[in-house]
């Protein structure tokens, strides 16, 4: 988690608030602190007590160096179900500095071989509430990590609320980072 100080919005921008998913502009010359700077994303808290999540062609705009996550992979390389979950790991919740792999918000990961080549991923997960607003903005960021992996040629997310999310499909190591 990064804890910073007040900065001033270079240029307007347009973010998500946080809870409720909802687009709002943010214009240059507004205060911010950057509460949360995980996987290709920041949350913030602006002086009106207004939290929201910035994307990493904005960063700049806080004063950040976009830290795409993906720049670095082989496009080449081949296709890897572990390299599947470990890009999942890459994205959070912008509430909770978890993952949602962490958070036990990802309940089922399936791949299968196409046949004119590539795989397919499938994968079911939730929201830690029925009623999220971040729920399509999380679907996005899930689909786009795994568009984006090697070997990856199609994917499906689907968001399903039963098995009900609760604090005991969180891993041991994320309920300790909580104090939970």
């Amino acid at each position: 988690m990064l804890e910073s100080n007040w900065v001033i919005v270079k240029r307007d921008i347009e973010v998500v608030t946080v809870p409720f998913g909802s687009r709002m502009p943010l214009p240059a010359g507004s205060q911010v602190r950057v509460t949360q700077a995980f996987g290709g994303s920041y949350t913030l808290v602006t002086d009106l007590g207004i939290m929201c999540r910035v994307e990493t062609a904005d960063a700049d705009a806080i004063g950040q160096i976009g830290m795409e996550a993906d720049a670095n992979a082989d496009a080449n390389a081949p296709f890897d179900e572990n390299n599947i979950w470990e890009r999942l790991k890459m994205v959070y919740d912008p509430e909770i500095p978890v993952n949602v792999v962490d958070l036990g918000l990802i309940y089922e990961l399936k791949s299968r071989a196409l046949p004119e080549g590539g795989h397919r991923v499938e994968i079911k997960m939730t929201m830690t509430a029925p009623g999220c607003g971040m729920g399509e903005i999380l679907k996005r960021d899930v689909e786009q990590k795994v568009s984006t992996a090697p070997g990856v040629k199609e994917t499906n997310v689907e968001v399903v609320f039963e098995p009900q999310w609760s604090l005991e499909k969180m891993s041991e190591a994320a309920r300790l980072q909580l104090g939970l």
